[in-house]
């Protein structure tokens, strides 16, 4: 037997779902009106009074601020830099001690 087959549900539909919790509607009742489960609609009227307009990006994407994208950006340059070095630092490394050998008296 398989578990639940997982739903994926636009942002309009999500942006409706937290407009009719904001009207006024408790979230248990929007929820069994729309068949969903009551922990996801107050999950997405969170997600919505913290991020307004950028919310609901989908597929798992995280949610960021223009702020939040640079820092990731940067983040994964400066990963990418201290790789870089590393690698460098170890070919020196290696070159360093073939010459030692063959220079050795």
């Amino acid at each position: 037997m398989r578990g639940k087959v997982r739903r994926k549900y636009d942002k309009e539909f999500k942006t409706m779902v937290v407009n009719l919790c904001l009207s006024g509607r408790k979230s248990r009742e929007v929820a069994l009106e729309m068949d969903l489960d009551r922990s996801m609609v107050q999950r997405w009227v969170r997600e919505y009074d913290t991020y307004k307009a950028n919310s609901f990006k989908g597929n798992g994407n995280p949610v960021m601020t223009a702020e939040q994208e640079e820092i990731a950006h940067l983040k994964a340059e400066l990963h990418q830099a201290q790789m870089d070095r590393d690698i460098l630092k170890k070919a020196v490394s290696i070159f360093s001690k073939s010459d030692s050998k063959n220079f050795n008296l």
